[in-house]
């Protein structure tokens, strides 16, 4: 049977797949803590403009005059606003997304470590419209400070940009993993129901590993060009200036301006803010399945296994670890295989 048959009808035996399944899993655990803190941490300042406007109210509206500018032209617009500095560097330049609908938006150039000059910038037009008033409640900037650069500045941005790019290969592998073949695929759709919590743990983390896939690999795509904007731009340029496809660079820059605003969902009303709320916590669900998962198929045998040998008191030779002896009928060795070899719940 050839690797891509045995994939299709019984994946769980494919070499390939086994070795990415314990990629997967390692992978996980190790990015555990740090996924559990960037969800909890996103979904905290989801309705940061809402709080902003509550709590610190002033807010320097525009008037609407022509269509808006895409993320590409407002960070050109705040470049040609700060290339008079000294020893000006276009990368660090920074665009932050408006508080509220109509509203100007920040432009921000970073000075030494932690230093910032800010101007406001119309959307519309790409006008100069003076220094920025900063007000956001200390609690509010802390927590956006945690998410956009865990309080380290250019440090942790690259920290958060490594990040990304690791979870983006988890999503990536976690939807190869999550075929179980031709003859199962609708039961990973769902979370049956009346089953033990090891098979209803490993229902849910396929279920919402399955339906969110897209909309996680958005959020880790759109982090990396967060932390790392010269890469897509560098692209964009690439593409304009080969003519690689009509207007290449162009429907790049629509690609990133859409990915920026559905990374915040400030856009698109609060009904959506509230969704992001939510499902901004869905990492924190596959760690946590992930965890069980892993728990029952390693530690919690484990330990079995151990407590198994302390109450036989059998001291086996590392020979005889190496080769068992084998007692069992042929159907009990054929089940165990199989269950060695599945990364299904036993």
């Amino acid at each position: 049977m050839s690797t891509a048959t045995g994939y299709w009808h019984r994946p769980q035996l494919v070499r390939w797949r086994r070795a990415l399944f314990q990629v997967h899993l390692w992978t996980g655990l190790a990015l555990a803590a740090y996924v559990v803190f960037i969800s909890l941490t996103g979904s905290s300042i989801v309705f940061r403009r809402e709080m902003d406007q509550a709590l610190c109210p002033r807010v320097v509206l525009v008037r609407q005059s022509g269509p808006r500018l895409s993320s590409a032209q407002l960070i050109a617009a705040a470049r040609r606003t700060f290339r008079r500095l000294p020893h000006f560097d276009p990368a660090l330049v920074q665009v932050r997304s408006p508080r509220v609908p109509d509203a100007a938006v920040e432009a921000w150039y970073t000075v030494g470590s932690r230093g910032r000059l800010q101007r406001l910038i119309d959307p519309y037009s790409g006008r100069d419209l003076g220094d920025a008033s900063p007000c956001e409640p200390a609690f509010v900037a802390v927590m956006a400070d945690l998410h956009d650069e865990l309080l380290a500045g250019d440090l942790g941005t690259a920290v958060n940009g490594a990040g990304a790019v690791a979870l983006t290969l988890m999503c990536l592998t976690g939807m190869v993993l999550w075929w179980p073949g031709r003859s199962r695929w609708r039961r990973s759709l769902y979370v049956q129901r009346h089953v033990g919590w090891r098979r209803f743990t490993w229902d849910l983390h396929s279920m919402v590993g399955f339906w969110l896939f897209a909309l996680l690999s958005m959020w880790t795509i759109s982090a990396i060009y967060l932390a790392f904007p010269n890469l897509f731009y560098d692209s964009r340029d690439f593409l304009s200036e080969h003519g690689i496809g009509p207007a290449s660079g162009h429907r790049l820059d629509i690609v990133i301006d859409w990915m920026v605003r559905l990374h915040f969902g400030r856009s698109f009303g609060v009904g959506v803010e509230i969704l992001w709320v939510v499902l901004g916590l869905a990492p924190c669900v596959l760690i946590v399945t992930g965890a069980l998962m892993w728990w029952n198929r390693v530690i919690r045998k484990t330990m079995g296994r151990s407590g198994e040998r302390a109450r036989e008191g059998t001291y086996t030779r590392a020979s005889e670890l190496s080769h068992p002896p084998f007692r069992a009928e042929p159907a009990a060795v054929l089940a165990q295989i199989r269950g060695a070899m599945s990364d299904e719940p036993q």
